[in-house]
């Protein structure tokens, strides 16, 4: 992505530790990993009632679904008993992984909560892009001076229940939702101008190694001349032998 170009300035760990779970690969398949904030963390999707912004402490990283082109992301408290959030997220590509869990942030101006903006999981080159509400897209990459992608499509922003299941409603509609993004202008851009697809693997071929020439002379004759002439040998010797025998007599 070109996001990446501006990781450097993103991350904003100085101002906002994130401990990760030294156990973070015990569930590789949903991706599970613990994660302690120092300070309020602002998120996009949809939220348990109050937690549009979560205070310092420990919580779980999980994906819901995986499906398709877009990953469904909730985020749990340390006991994994209550989903505060269930977020849509896009893959994000960088080029080298890591044997750590990332999180960046986009930097906020001070007093503000830092905005969550990508998980990256251990030794994983993707990792997954956060896709905020419209309004609130727009606001951040003003005050970022970064795109932040968004979606157009009214989420509820707020559930008195937590999503607890990949049927729910809103997670179909997550995954049809349609994703652009938020440029520092207010500009409202296509997905395809911010996002750089990973690098195309390219394929050479091989040509098969070459048979080991083999010194062979071209049959360019008959062998029938060779046995005539042997033939006419051998008769000649026979007739030798018997004049030789007539002398002896």
């Amino acid at each position: 992505m070109k996001f990446l170009g501006a990781i450097p300035t993103v991350l904003s760990l100085a101002l906002l530790s994130a401990t990760i779970s030294p156990n973070a690969k015990a569930d590789d398949w949903n991706r599970k990993t613990t994660i302690t904030f120092s300070g309020p963390v602002e998120i996009p999707g949809v939220h348990l009632k109050g937690f549009g912004v979560l205070p310092a402490g420990t919580y779980v990283f999980k994906i819901l679904d995986s499906l398709s082109d877009r990953h469904i992301v909730q985020i749990f408290n340390q006991e994994e008993t209550v989903v505060y959030a269930t977020i849509l997220a896009i893959p994000n590509y960088r080029l080298r992984a890591t044997d750590k869990t990332v999180i960046t942030f986009s930097e906020r101006p001070a007093g503000e909560p830092e905005a969550l903006r990508a998980w990256f999981y251990p030794g994983r080159n993707w990792g997954e892009e956060f896709v905020y509400p419209k309004a609130q897209a727009m606001l951040l990459a003003k005050s970022t001076n970064l795109p932040v992608l968004f979606t157009p499509v009214d989420l509820p922003l707020e559930v008195a229940e937590p999503i607890k299941s990949v049927d729910a409603p809103e997670v179909t509609v997550m995954r049809q939702a349609p994703i652009m993004a938020a440029k520092p202008t207010g500009e409202e851009v296509q997905l395809a101008e911010v996002v750089t697809p990973p690098p195309a693997l390219t394929e050479v071929a091989v040509a098969p190694a070459a048979a080991p020439a083999v010194n062979e002379l071209p049959e360019t004759a008959s062998s029938m001349p060779l046995i005539a002439i042997c033939g006419f040998l051998a008769l000649g010797g026979a007739l030798a032998i018997r004049s030789l025998r007539k002398r002896a007599l």
